[in-house]
């Protein structure tokens, strides 16, 4: 992005890291001659701006951020997008020095906000460049936007990972002040999950913990409705795709390619029965009757991926997966679904890549060729494309679809930034937003992925970011009306 406020200040290199709704920019800035009164500000040491608060410079306000080249910038009578002020614009959520993140889109209709809007979860950590252990613990927060978005930490979990969070939900039952959250038992590194009340007591506590001795499972996504959650095997899967585990949690399934007591399980919220609706087996024999098996499938040991509940509650699509940390054209990805009850379950030939987001009843929403396109799962069939690379760079990046599915999302990574692409369904007007920051973090177990997660009124999302100060946070766009 070019400013030609700066450019004609001879500065060699400028670029936008992060522009907000207030009209402010984050800048980097490098070799750059006269923005203070004439100061050399290349090389290294950049002074502060002069009188300590900034300086204006061609009707931008100069701050000083604490680090060599990156700037504040706030434009003189611009807005966020830099154009029509109903276009999106960016906000800075969280602040460190700690990290706040919330997770990713791992559950259909993820929604970070509470039912009135006033509460938003995150997970507060004191380190990003790492993959938690087993005696590493997360903050649990509530962000207040009513009291200056303080963050209040409410509990604290053993069972999180940098790209999921704790699998975050908000109750459908009681949205104001219940959510569900994934832990780990400190002593038996069994994973369980918790239904969260913050009416409960002064400061909020646990309502239940779901836990299974046998076979310790963690939520894997809710209901839309409400009144169950899919609950899978958080150990095995740090085994077998790292990234979305839990490290040295307790794993009943080692050694073990396609176990009968393991798969897809589905909980009841009130009284805690649990049953499996899916097995590895089960999944192994169905794998093994397509017309074309995957090869080695004796051997493989299979995990599942985004168990995703549609918007009636009448289906489940997920993914059957092996060998994700080797050699990509060696991996098993095959999509299936399945009914609520287990019954059903059915192999799809048409693969929708990225991740998938249920639109209305048996449709899917995800990326087949480099197009963004709606996949019955009934019928078997693509019905809707929605546009191409031209539209949306990386239409296998991260989605969502709005609440009330006017809106809907996707995003792209592009050098050190996340790019989030809107588009209007009934119109079909498309909206970008401005980048958000996420610096190194482009690729490997701890990568930034853009998880785009829409509010309850469809009108902006949460998103993670890199800030100032090299901290991971929140950031909000707002999405004109």
């Amino acid at each position: 992005m070019i400013f030609p406020q700066i450019q004609d200040r001879q500065i060699a290199t400028c670029r936008a890291l992060n522009l907000w709704e207030n009209g402010s920019a984050l800048l980097w800035i490098e070799d750059a001659e006269d923005l203070a009164g004439g100061a050399v500000l290349g090389g290294g040491d950049f002074p502060l701006a002069a009188g300590g608060g900034g300086d204006w410079l061609g009707g931008m306000r100069t701050s000083w951020c604490g680090r060599v080249g990156l700037f504040v910038v706030a434009f003189a009578g611009v807005t966020a997008a830099g154009a029509a002020e109903e276009k999106p614009a960016v906000r800075q959520l969280t602040s460190g020095p700690r990290h706040h993140f919330f997770g990713y889109i791992g559950q259909s209709r993820t929604i970070p906000w509470n039912a009135s809007g006033r509460h938003v979860l995150a997970l507060e950590t004191e380190f990003q460049d790492r993959l938690p252990g087993a005696g590493d613990a997360a903050g649990v927060c509530v962000i207040d936007t009513r009291d200056g978005n303080r963050v209040r930490v409410v509990d604290r979990t053993l069972g999180w990972n940098p790209q999921q969070g704790t699998m975050f939900y908000w109750n459908p039952a009681a949205p104001e002040t219940q959510f569900f959250l994934n832990d780990r038992d400190p002593r038996t590194g069994k994973v369980f999950t918790v239904l969260f009340d913050l009416a409960r007591g002064p400061g909020g506590g646990r309502v239940r913990e779901y836990r299974f001795d046998d076979t310790p499972v963690g939520n894997g996504g809710v209901a839309q409705a409400g009144g169950y959650f899919l609950a899978i095997n958080y150990a095995r899967m740090a085994r077998l795709r790292p990234v979305t585990g839990y490290k040295d949690a307790w794993d009943w399934t080692r050694g073990v390619a396609a176990p009968a007591d393991d798969g897809i399980f589905r909980v009841d919220v009130a009284t805690g029965e649990k049953r499996l609706i899916v097995s590895f087996a089960q999944l192994k024999a169905a794998l093994a009757r397509l017309p074309t098996p995957p090869p080695r499938l004796a051997e493989r040991d299979l995990f599942i991926n985004h168990t995703l509940n549609n918007r009636d509650g009448t289906l489940v699509y997920f993914y059957c997966r092996a060998d994700f940390e080797g050699d990509r054209d060696k991996r098993l990805n095959v999509p299936f679904t399945v009914r609520p009850d287990g019954t059903g379950l059915t192999a799809h030939d048409i693969f929708i890549g990225g991740h998938p987001e249920w639109a209305e009843g048996s449709r899917i929403v995800g990326s087949v060729e480099d197009q963004q396109v709606v996949y019955d799962t009934e019928k078997r069939a693509i019905i809707e494309r929605w546009g191409g690379t031209e539209t949306f760079p990386n239409p296998g990046g991260d989605i969502a679809l709005a609440p009330d599915g006017r809106w809907f999302v996707n995003s792209h990574r592009e050098g050190e930034h996340n790019h989030y692409t809107f588009l209007e369904r009934a119109t079909g007007r498309v909206w970008r937003a401005p980048p958000v920051f996420m610096g190194q973090w482009r690729s490997g177990d701890l990568r930034l992925d853009p998880a785009p997660c829409w509010n309850r009124a469809g009108d902006a999302i949460v998103v993670p970011g890199i800030a100032a100060d090299g901290t991971r946070q929140m950031f909000v766009i707002g999405v004109g009306r």
